[in-house]
């Protein structure tokens, strides 16, 4: 929807508490690296060298996934290339002539962290692992990933090839916004299909703490001898989710464990939502507004320190021509933490707008473009 207006609005939080815990002091963490983020806001609960360029292993391919759900066609088959599967490490078991999907390599980078994946992801979207290389830097740019260069699509090391705690957090929570991502993510195993001839096959995933803590829905498990342990996780309680990340983290299952016990101790479940309501301008009908409102709530979680830095605007075109009728969006309430995006909700018509007359909607639409054009 174009952008016609925008207007600055007071958010509106109503605090309601999580299950009470009992006091957790701040955890010691073993990891070179970790961040702990509310994931809504992307707002740092925790962190220990956050912003330090590391190596991050095959949590890489949470961005080569995301990628590759991206760019469409999923479940379209294909023959994988058979010089792209030739990479040691981890692998999903690809050979040369497996008739595959996109979805099916989604799997195999998510669960067993197939390195032969995400080489035929790379090559069938990208042309080349060069080239898919670039798009990764581009997205991780759109993101705000400000330091992290991808070299490889799988995590093996290539020169420069990096990230921070906190990149690889804002990277998370960027990808599960994806409900294709985060439903991959999530499985601790699944029945994927490919092959020549394609048959059925289980894969498994490598992340322990799917089971391990309630709550845990992914995402990325990485490891290699220069970069150690890696584990990128989200874990959402009574509506607030939170991501972890650890890099060179030698105990990371216990790390990202101690992390959330001191998150979801530490805020509040919060809802972003406005009573207000707003007149929107008819052109076209028997009345010259109607009223309409913001529509749900988003949850966050809050840690107390949220609230001078939520805002929102209003996203509505200037007037609409009839026929609007109960409950159709007409526009939407972005909401912001410290300028980044959280989400939006609907703005929904609280009446119907009827119809004028052909000759008397034509003369009253005229006059409301003119009125728009000399007047803004």
């Amino acid at each position: 929807m174009k952008k016609f207006l925008s207007v600055l609005t007071v958010a509106m939080l109503l605090a309601v508490p999580l299950r009470v815990y009992a006091e957790n002091p701040v955890p010691e963490v073993s990891a070179r690296a970790c961040v702990l983020i509310e994931e809504k806001t992307g707002k740092i609960l925790f962190e220990k060298n956050s912003a330090e360029k590391l190596p991050m292993a095959s949590t890489t391919k949470i961005m080569t996934t995301l990628l590759c759900i991206e760019s469409g066609g999923l479940d379209d088959e294909f023959v994988v290339d058979s010089s792209a599967i030739k990479v040691e490490g981890s692998s999903m078991g690809l050979v040369e002539g497996d008739v595959v999907t996109k979805r099916s390599l989604c799997y195999g980078m998510l669960l067993p962290s197939g390195n032969d994946a995400a080489n035929a992801a790379a090559v069938k979207i990208g042309g080349s692992i060069e080239e898919f290389a670039e798009m990764m830097n581009e997205r991780a740019e759109q993101i705000g990933m400000t330091r992290t260069c991808f070299v490889t699509p799988s995590g093996l090391e290539g020169e420069g090839h990096g990230s921070s705690a906190y990149d690889m957090a804002l990277l998370a929570r960027e990808a599960l916004k994806n409900p294709v991502f985060a439903e991959i993510c999530s499985e601790t195993e699944a029945k994927v299909r490919f092959g020549n001839p394609p048959y059925d096959r289980w894969l498994k995933n490598t992340n322990k703490l799917l089971t391990m803590y309630d709550g845990v829905k992914g995402v990325k498990t990485g490891f290699t001898d220069e970069a150690g342990r890696c584990l990128v996780s989200a874990c959402e309680r009574d509506g607030v989710s939170l991501v972890c990340v650890t890099l060179n983290d030698k105990n990371d299952w216990e790390d990202h464990s101690r992390m959330y016990d001191y998150g979801f101790s530490n805020v509040t479940s919060a809802e972003l939502s406005s009573d207000e309501i707003y007149p929107l301008t008819i052109v076209g009908g028997t009345e010259e507004t109607i009223p309409v409102k913001a529509q749900g709530s988003i949850t966050i979680g809050d840690d107390g320190k949220l609230m001078n830095k939520i805002s929102s605007e209003i996203i509505m075109p200037p007037f609409v021509y009839t026929n609007i009728k109960l409950d159709d969006k007409v526009g939407e309430m972005r909401w912001y933490y410290d300028g980044r995006y959280i989400g939006s909700l609907d703005i929904t018509a609280m009446k119907n707008a009827r119809f004028e007359s052909v000759e008397k909607s034509e003369k009253n639409i005229l006059e409301k473009i003119k009125d728009f054009l000399f007047n803004n």
